[in-house]
């Protein structure tokens, strides 16, 4: 029965860990080196992320510059930031490129809360489905009558705690990047 807790456990801190990922990837108008993250350059034929041909760092609150290893990749990763939803324009000045964050305005603002409320939803869900899972198991355990009627119900009762811990989590983080997003 540790076994199910430990699994369920683990898989709703990878759920965790994928919501933060996500929300980092989200522009809140700071420069931030993660919006580059689910960008690929076509570098000799393979799709390579910009932060393993370039140094990603940043400069300024709202500029974030690019500094490619191999100057020719200059005008690649160019296009491809063209390419990609950023809504960026890099400024390229033939050694790095910069990208200017602009401030963000009242209704962007709003629209990105509404994404990170969709996103933080999106893993409740998940996290809500290993909870179910959770459940099946032990009571495909009492089924095989590897545990009692009252171990399947302790059971329940520990799936439905760490379920609701996990779920504050992700209230708290996506809170949080809320905060970020209004305050910028």
């Amino acid at each position: 029965m540790e076994t199910v807790f430990a699994k369920t456990t683990e898989k709703m801190t990878k759920t965790i860990s994928a919501l933060n990922s996500e929300l980092n990837s989200i522009r809140a108008g700071r420069a931030n080196a993660a919006v580059l993250d689910p960008i690929r350059v076509d570098y000799w034929g393979v799709p390579t992320p910009i932060n393993q041909m370039a140094a990603v760092s940043v400069a300024e609150a709202r500029i974030l510059v690019i500094q490619p290893w191999d100057k020719s990749a200059l005008k690649l990763i160019e296009k491809a930031i063209q390419a990609s939803d950023l809504g960026i324009n890099p400024q390229n000045d033939g050694s790095v490129l910069r990208l200017t964050f602009p401030p963000l305005t009242e209704e962007r603002r709003k629209q990105l809360v509404k994404e990170v409320k969709n996103t933080a939803e999106g893993s409740k869900v998940a996290i809500r489905n290993l909870r179910r899972d959770a459940i099946e198991k032990l009571k495909k355990m009492k089924k095989e009558s590897e545990i009692t009627e009252d171990d399947l119900k302790d059971g329940e009762k520990k799936i439905q705690e760490i379920t609701d811990d996990f779920i504050k989590q992700v209230d708290k983080v996506a809170a949080a990047k809320e905060e970020e997003i209004m305050a910028i």
